[in-house]
């Protein structure tokens, strides 16, 4: 086991995910022998990732240090930033720091893992001043598309660094609480050393606008739907659900939610009041489907074409309560998280074929960022005035435009570090330089399994959903070596055509004359699968994976 690090006087920032990437964002900070952690985040698979169901960070540096780590910090309730904490706290069980309604978004999680009961959950705010080690960690109040997002001020021995992800400059935020400004000009003002600051937006021009704009756009479109509206969007976006109730209020509609990671999502944000319900109350299931069509709006998950989600199965003629038809409303308001188009047009495809008339983020303003863009990059910058920054929170071309925008704000070139996972940087008395790269590629989830598909199985997956397999059963006696089984040859997912059984006789053919030539058994498995894929390749110009099962009888 690893111990504290070796540099005295050194702070080291350690990237575990979420640089060079959409998804599953994860900071370390070490400084002797302390460690803390900032957001604990998942990333959907991508379209070569078959099987997947999750990708979590790979925490291998935090378990060599496990007695230094003191605690994880949670900026916000998303699932990017605190979806890997299941997977995590069964292997590092360490304080969880956030705020109220983080907190019960990831009270929520842990108790579908059965973790809730182990779990060490430490609420703070705005006015906390967390003593960790080294470390004093305070709080400022930003904006997002989620209410409590806060941005993470580490005192430190080597100067103040701020680290803001997931925020813009909303002048008229759906909970009414803006952007902490005068926090932020106030810190700029002490000095800070190091800003690490969100890129999502950094393609973008201008200002992201506010989350208020929606609330026209969502009123619009209900006052002209004929029968029922459904919105689908995040499960954790309790700001969207609050539109979407004052828009159909506003319009004499009643309003209802769907998907059990909402209900229950929506339910803990009604007890702990950062969702304002209907006064007669958000409809059941049963009445979805029994009061007039024209009243009703149902919010649900499914943004992102999630196969389980309440949308795609409405999309599929699959949900109980609700029959999507002519006459139905769907908006989608959300932006596509990357790797998952295929999915997300997919479901909008079967919604067009069942009638149903649908809004989404490439046809209409059905959505608003709330990541700030190029101007709010700049803000932030010129609030805090910071003498280094690092990009985070976003795909490389983005981290590299975010340091671009820096210069241009007067940080000197050899002050800003568009830096990618693993990539370790040191901060001096009076200087930051990289370090050494760890390894820290991504964990992946499938089923119970939790880093146990790596890439070798990811690539035999790909060779199988490609061209499928050929498996070839061969019986040997075990002291003569002659052929007393076979050979048989089976295939799936490799040819179903005219003429398949004489390719497959050919197939005979060429294993017998490695048959003719052989003498061990170990020799044949392996001169078998060399031939039989050279023989696919000629023959049909496909890759099948190839089984040899040589037994000695």
């Amino acid at each position: 086991m690893i111990t504290a690090a070796s540099n005295s006087g050194t702070l080291r920032i350690i990237p575990l995910g979420g640089l060079g990437e959409f998804g599953k964002n994860m900071m370390a900070f070490e400084y002797g022998d302390t460690i803390l952690a900032v957001d604990a985040g998942l990333m959907f698979p991508e379209d070569d990732m078959p099987g997947i169901d999750l990708v979590i960070p790979d925490i291998t540096y935090l378990l060599d240090r496990a007695p230094l780590v003191k605690g994880i910090v949670l900026t916000h309730g998303h699932e990017d930033h605190i979806g890997a904490l299941p997977y995590i706290l069964t292997r590092l069980n360490v304080p969880i720091y956030g705020t109220r309604l983080t907190l019960g978004l990831v009270e929520n999680k842990l108790r579908e893992h059965r973790l809730l009961e182990t779990a060490d959950l430490r609420l703070v705010d705005e006015q906390t001043q967390l003593p960790l080690g080294p470390f004093r960690v305070e709080f400022v109040h930003l904006c997002h598309s989620i209410p409590d997002v806060v941005g993470v001020v580490l005192r430190t021995p080597v100067g103040v660094i701020v680290h803001v992800t997931d925020y813009k400059f909303d002048d008229s935020p759906v909970d009414g609480r803006l952007t902490d400004v005068a926090r932020l000009a106030t810190l700029g003002s002490e000095g800070v050393r190091l800003l690490l600051s969100d890129s999502t937006n950094a393609e973008v021009a201008g200002y992201t606008p506010s989350e208020k704009t929606l609330e026209q756009v969502l009123d619009n479109l209900l006052a002209r739907a004929p029968g029922r509206v459904i919105v689908a969007t995040f499960a954790s976006n309790i700001s969207r659900i609050q539109q979407v109730i004052h828009a159909a209020k506003h319009r004499g509609r009643r309003v209802g939610v769907t998907g059990r990671s909402m209900i229950q999502n929506a339910r803990m944000a009604m007890d702990l009041g950062y969702l304002t319900p209907p006064v007669e109350g958000l409809l059941t299931a049963d009445q979805m489907g029994h009061l007039p069509a024209d009243k009703v709006v149902i919010v649900c998950t499914g943004s992102q074409g999630e196969p389980t989600s309440a949308l795609v199965r409405m999309s599929q003629g699959q949900y109980r309560h609700v029959h999507i038809g002519r006459g139905d409303t769907v908006i989608v308001s959300a932006s596509p998280i990357p790797g998952n188009e295929r999915m997300i047009h997919r479901t909008l495809d079967n919604l067009f074929r069942l009638g149903a008339d649908v809004y989404y983020d490439e046809l209409s303003e059905v959505h608003v960022s709330g990541h700030g863009s190029r101007e709010d990059q700049k803000r932030m910058i010129d609030l805090l005035r910071p003498q280094y920054v690092i990009p985070i929170h976003g795909e490389y071309r983005q981290l590299v435009l975010h340091a671009h925008l820096a210069r241009e704000m007067g940080i000197a070139p050899q002050n800003t570090f568009a830096i990618e996972n693993g990539q370790v940087m040191e901060v001096g008395p009076d200087w930051i330089l990289p370090a050494e790269k760890i390894s820290c590629g991504p964990v992946f989830v499938d089923g119970l399994g939790v880093g146990d598909v790596g890439a070798v199985v990811l690539r035999d997956r790909r060779l199988l959903a490609r061209d499928g397999f050929i498996a070839v059963v061969i019986g040997l006696d075990e002291e003569t070596g002659d052929v007393v089984l076979g050979p048989e040859i089976l295939s799936r997912g490799f040819v179903h055509m005219a003429g398949a059984d004489a390719l497959i006789e050919e197939a005979k053919e060429v294993v017998w004359d490695v048959l003719e030539r052989q003498e061990s058994a170990s020799a044949v498995a392996e001169h078998v699968h060399t031939a039989l894929a050279d023989f696919c390749y000629r023959r049909i110009r496909r890759r099948p994976m190839i089984l040899p099962l040589v037994v000695e009888i």
